[in-house]
């Protein structure tokens, strides 16, 4: 199997990638469900950082630092920097960002790699929805230095527009900040895993299909 289909895999028998009946946020009815608050152990943390770490060796991403927003964000950031150094010989830093800026000892708005102008940086970051946390977090990494944005790495793109564009989320966020995101894998390739039997699921495959169809973008 390619580390995508391994990833896909992992999801399902994590309980973190699901099928049935979902009702999104959205209001949209969804036969898939994707939720990364399952992955709760040390097992499931490190095999994450190791396809994170594989999303960006295979992309080419060449960086300084891993960004990861919090609160979500932080342990996904450091998992990637350790499997990057373990795995691919690879030694980035990584930071995160306070919720509210430290007015005493260091200060700042980031805790670990103090951020430099001209530094390249990696956001790491879950799924995204509508591109909220990259936006709140660029206001602060410009406050703090004039970095280069190298990209963003997720875990699933969910090749979905949004409720008031054509585009999705990633689209959006390319058109509005030229940042390009990478993602481990799309919901073309679950598609694909259902259709080859990497997973489960065949009987969703009409429904998951449909929705690509009905909701999704190329």
């Amino acid at each position: 199997m390619t580390y995508k289909q391994q990833f896909i895999k992992f999801m399902v028998e994590n309980g973190v990638l699901k099928f049935g009946e979902f009702t999104l946020k959205s209001g949209r009815k969804a036969p898939y469900f994707i939720n990364t608050g399952n992955y709760k152990s040390g097992a499931q943390l490190s095999r994450l950082g190791e396809y994170y770490a594989q999303c960006i060796a295979d992309n080419g991403i060449k960086a300084d630092t891993l960004v990861g927003p919090a609160y979500k964000g932080i342990p996904l950031a450091v998992t990637t920097a350790v499997s990057l150094f373990d795995k691919h010989a690879i030694d980035m830093n990584y930071c995160f960002d306070r919720k509210e800026a430290k007015d005493h000892g260091e200060g700042g708005l980031f805790v670990g790699k103090q951020l430099e102008n001209g530094e390249k940086v990696i956001i790491i970051e879950d799924v995204m929805t509508s591109g909220k946390a990259l936006r709140e977090l660029l206001p602060k990494l410009k406050a703090t230095a004039n970095v280069e944005i190298a990209g963003m790495v997720i875990s699933v793109d969910r090749m979905e527009r949004g409720l008031e564009s054509e585009l999705s989320a990633v689209q959006e966020v390319y058109k509005e900040f030229g940042v390009k995101v990478y993602s481990i894998v799309t919901m073309a390739d679950i598609i694909s895993a259902i259709e080859e039997g990497i997973i489960g699921g065949k009987e969703y495959l009409e429904g998951m299909k449909n929705y690509r169809k009905t909701y999704g973008v190329g």
